[in-house]
């Protein structure tokens, strides 16, 4: 079955991903980390109503999974990311290098709770981001970028998970700034 992609939801074989309308929901989640759960639990609603990032939660497509809660939350906002001179010329073609910053999805957040981590879950999540903004792209985006956690283990999925870092100066502070090209994704591979 083919990745079906709408306003505010995406699914495909074994997964849903929706667009969270009840926070009462993401209290259920432990993702393993304060912070993540902070910001779930508390401050994503916050986010909400300040419009400044939108929480969609990824559920099992099978028969009464719902009300099992969901396996994962993500966080996503509005961002641009600005290119150094030898990565506008290797990624964006000649007539558009003028551009000074280029549209991006930031993912705010990327909580999976942790019984479920450590099964592909998380890269399964980012390929169905990578779905969602490749179909009917709703207003111009050519990359994903996230603010990692500055650890070997999370700087090693997103690596993984094709994430390139933007710059190296930001080797020593507490998140490291990493993007995804969107144009390299293909819904084949």
């Amino acid at each position: 079955m083919p990745i079906l992609c709408r306003r505010n939801h995406i699914n495909d074989e074994l997964f849903v991903l929706d667009k969270v309308k009840k926070f009462s929901i993401t209290t259920k989640c432990d993702c393993g980390n304060q912070d993540l759960n902070e910001f779930f639990h508390k401050d994503a609603v916050h986010y909400k109503e300040d419009l400044l990032a939108e929480t969609y939660a990824l559920y099992l497509k099978s028969k009464g999974a719902r009300s099992l809660g969901p396996l994962a939350f993500v966080a996503l906002a509005n961002d641009t990311i600005k290119l150094s001179k030898s990565l506008k010329r290797k990624l964006i073609s000649h007539k558009k290098r003028y551009i000074e910053e280029y549209p991006a999805v930031k993912i705010a957040r990327l909580g999976v709770h942790k019984e479920s981590q450590r099964n592909g879950l998380g890269t399964h999540l980012i390929n169905l981001l990578k779905a969602l903004f490749t179909t009917d792209n709703r207003t111009g985006c050519r990359f994903l970028t996230i603010d990692a956690y500055n650890r070997k283990e999370v700087l090693r999925f997103y690596k993984k998970n094709e994430f390139d870092f933007l710059h190296d100066e930001d080797k020593e502070e507490p998140t490291r700034i990493m993007f995804y090209d969107l144009k390299r994704f293909s819904l084949t591979t």
